[in-house]
């Protein structure tokens, strides 16, 4: 074991110090890093499909323009999650890591095209940083 009790730093230990020091430190700054928040073409994708509240469609298949222009709206601008429904599929709809319900209510039930990275883990598909492309 080593033991230094009234013995100054010797350089050796105050470089280890340092450099150890500054890997804690700059290692929150290499995890952001890895985490983008743009779109990437990779993983870049444009869906056109119909605005839906994912907890309606979900729970009991409401679709159309009848059930999202009363229902769906009324639950996306409250804060209920937002998707969009292309060939079958249905994509969690969100912006740049936030909801983007108060740009989509007004079209619940109605198709429209959008641009977003594609993430899809466990059965869920998501675009993120999503763009309205056409209305």
């Amino acid at each position: 074991m080593f033991i230094s009790i009234g013995k100054k730093p010797t350089v050796w230990k105050v470089a280890v110090t340092a450099a150890f020091i500054a890997a804690l430190a700059s290692a929150p700054l290499a995890i952001a890093q890895e985490h983008e928040h743009g779109s990437d073409d990779a993983s870049a994708k444009e869906v056109t499909g119909e605005v839906v509240d994912m907890m309606c469609y979900v729970d009991h298949n409401a679709v159309g323009e009848k059930h999202g222009q009363s229902c769906g709206a009324k639950c996306i601008k409250g804060g209920g999650p937002v998707g969009i429904v292309s060939d079958g599929k249905a994509y969690l709809v969100v912006g740049e890591h936030k909801p983007i319900n108060d740009q989509l209510a007004e079209y619940c039930g109605k198709s429209i095209t959008v641009k977003g990275k594609l993430a899809e883990r466990g059965g869920i598909a998501m675009l993120e940083n999503v763009e309205i492309v056409n209305k």
